[in-house]
């Protein structure tokens, strides 16, 4: 460790960081604006120049390694004055306009403006001032505000690989342009405006409807992808108005897609059900919710060939409660939902072998990573961000196999193209350059499943290096889903089920003979006809979907940001749904299950998300984590079966649903901002 003095406090530091980091170790900000931790470094702002003893002139922090015996000053006269006049320059041609400004009480321009007293300008010139630009439904570019720090540049170039972003003119004149021209091409992330200091780039989502203070601000996890990414909601009178998680308070940091950011507007859409409907004379009419119910409990009781099937998105809790009710009070195994990865199988050829299961973070720090079958940037954003970030900041070896060009081409040490049945032919070309890593971690999609799954391990067992292996799906708890046993031959934590084992979801719809089919949060009839029309059904859904139009019942169902819960990430990681807002007339998933349970008699136990969590974590394997670690808003691995899973369903049946960043099923078809950009539903590998 280096040893040093900042401000009369000594401070150690490790060899190599940057005078503005050590200091951040003694609880001392140096100001700075285009400084951003793990993007290149600008030096452009000059708000961060500290005094350094025998330095001939003022230094800025950002870019001065720490040194042994160094003696700093960041308060010294000289330094306030030189921080004074950078602002007096930076307003020069700022317009003084923070009232109407959407940074107004988060600006950092603001803040410095207060803390210095820059009270007087000696500059009467006129101010030069552009047009503001609107170069996508969602960023919108006001020049004059711009103080050239490149923050949004090098978030575009570096963060996300797309380089949508760049500098034109020179001197005054200089602004931020897109490489379009006049619009941007990209992910549409938003990231642009969140890194901007000042109010130069603002959300189309979020201009000028509140002020930062007027909002409830509710950390949750996104209800899209399946990363598990960590979206702070801010809410006024019940709405959603903006999504972001600059407190980098959950497993993504700071980073967050276009749907995490933008893709909430689903929630307050027009054609949201609040109320329950029936099917009367042919016809789905309002009826109350007594009424609804009465006419479920009725079926229910009347018993008959009953199939389940739940959601990918619907919490932990709903899913162990809904298939323990199907279990042991509809007696039935006929229960599944649809599956958009092989984790079953992945499980089970680990089975004896520890320490095995990826993370997000590993994504960050492994040596080398290998991508197989997967549009990583397009269908699992984060994981490909944490990828960029880990060649960026640690020359992490990346190597790809896909059936097309994706984005992590770029940073690829060696890539191949492969078919969707012939992918093991690419990873043994490659096998050489594998072998030589010290360790690896593969992510693999769709196309790898059953055997290949096997035939996989077996190949990177043979490299002779440590792997870990991240089985990719689709959806927010697609993993939880699986966990808590919505398979027709698996309980919760991958037990064998009692009994004989029932009908997969393709079986369920193709049945003449099913009596009774309960739809939890899905979409079957998007992808299979339904054979029986005998059959009552049930369905829990927020919107009048294809399935639901079928119904005989449809029950009016919360989102996932209106209900409280954990969900399991792709990685196996656990986390706190919180509820920030509330549509009148929709009920939570779990509570539906209780009514139905409570009216036939049946004694779930206390059905409460906390109640129910605790219960999972006594009886699902894996799943005792750390409560506190959950509450508080971080993730907790969840620890997964170590022996043979025995499985009976075909790997057929596993397909992903081949989502981009801007379609996720009918959650995006009722978003306006996704269906707004011009960049939709566009398409994987381009």
């Amino acid at each position: 460790m280096v040893k040093l003095t900042i401000n009369e406090i000594a401070v150690e530091a490790p060899p190599g960081m940057l005078l503005i980091d050590a200091a951040k170790l003694a609880g001392i900000e140096i100001p700075a604006f285009c400084y951003y931790e793990g993007m290149a470094l600008q030096a452009a702002c000059r708000m961060c120049l500290v005094e350094i003893e025998k330095a001939p002139k003022l230094m800025a922090a950002c870019v001065v390694p720490v040194a042994e015996g160094m003696v700093v000053r960041t308060e010294a006269p000289a330094v306030v004055k030189a921080r004074k006049t950078t602002l007096e320059f930076l307003l020069t041609n700022h317009p003084l306009d923070c009232p109407v400004c959407d940074k107004g009480g988060e600006c950092e321009l603001q803040d410095m403006v207060f803390k210095y007293g820059v009270g007087e300008s000696r500059y009467t010139e006129e101010k030069v001032h552009v047009p503001e630009k609107q170069w996508s439904p969602v960023v919108f570019y006001d020049g004059p505000r711009c103080i050239l720090c490149y923050r949004c540049v090098r978030v575009c170039g570096e963060g996300m690989g797309v380089g949508a972003l760049g500098v034109v003119n020179r001197g005054i004149n200089s602004e931020i342009a897109p490489s379009h021209g006049d619009h941007l091409e990209c992910d549409e992330c938003g990231a642009c405006i969140d890194i901007c200091p000042v109010g130069a780039l603002t959300s189309g989502a979020y201009r000028y409807k509140t002020r930062p203070w007027e909002m409830e601000h509710t950390g949750t996890i996104c209800t899209h992808c399946s990363n598990g990414c960590k979206t702070t909601l801010g809410v006024r009178t019940n709405e959603i108005v903006r999504g972001n998680n600059r407190d980098r308070s959950g497993i993504n940091g700071e980073f967050l897609c276009v749907k995490g950011r933008y893709a909430f507007d689903f929630n307050h859409h027009t054609e949201r059900l609040q109320t329950p409907l029936m099917r009367v004379n042919g016809k789905l009419e309002e009826v109350s919710w007594s009424r609804a119910l009465q006419a479920v409990v009725e079926k229910f009781k009347a018993g008959g060939k009953a199939g389940v099937i739940g959601s990918t998105r619907i919490s932990n809790e709903e899913a162990y409660l809904l298939q323990k009710f199907a279990r042991t009070t509809l007696h039935t195994n006929n229960i599944d939902h649809h599956r958009s990865g092989d984790v079953v199988t992945l499980l089970d050829s680990l089975s004896g072998k520890s320490a095995t299961l990826g993370t997000a973070d590993d994504c960050y720090n492994a040596k080398a990573v290998l991508i197989i079958g997967a549009d990583l940037s397009q269908q699992q954003p984060f994981l490909a961000n944490q990828i960029r970030a880990n060649y960026r900041h640690h020359n992490a070896a990346v190597y790809v196999a896909t059936t097309g060009v994706v984005r992590e081409d770029k940073i690829a040490k060696s890539s191949v193209r492969n078919t969707e049945t012939d992918w093991l032919t690419g990873l043994h070309s490659m096998r050489e350059k594998l072998a030589t890593e010290p360790e690896l971690l593969v992510l693999f999609g769709d196309a790898v499943k059953g055997e290949g799954v096997r035939n996989l391990v077996a190949f990177t067992e043979s490299l002779g290096i440590p792997v870990k292996y991240i089985c990719l799906v689709d959806y927010a708890n697609s993993r939880g889903a699986m966990d808590m046993g919505l398979l027709p031959d698996l309980g919760p934590g991958y037990h064998a089920a009692e009994g004989t084992p029932g009908l997969t979801l393709p079986e369920m719809m193709a049945a003449t003979d099913m009596d009774l089919l309960w739809v939890v949060g899905a979409n079957p009839l998007k992808r299979h006809k339904f054979a029986s029309e005998k059959a009552f059904v049930v369905v829990h859904d927020m919107f009048l979907t294809e399935t639901a139009q079928r119904a005989d019942v449809v029950l009016p169902a919360a989102s996932a940001y209106e209900k409280n819960g954990t969900v399991t990430n792709v990685c196996g990681q656990v986390q706190r749904l919180k509820k920030a807002v509330e549509t009148v007339g929709s009920k939570t998933d779990l509570t539906i299950i209780g009514l139905i349970a409570r009216a036939m008699g049946v004694n779930l136990g206390k059905v409460d998300a906390d109640a129910v969590f605790a219960e999972i974590q006594k009886t699902v394997r894996g799943y005792n984590v750390p409560l506190p670690v959950i509450v508080t808003g971080g993730a907790a691995q969840t620890m997964p079966v170590n022996g043979r899973v025995p499985s009976t369903v075909l790997p057929e049946l596993i397909q992903s649903s081949r989502d981009t960043l801007f379609t996720t099923g009918s959650l995006t078809k009722y978003s306006k901002i996704l269906n707004d950009v011009m960049e939709a539903p566009g398409g994987l590998y381009r």
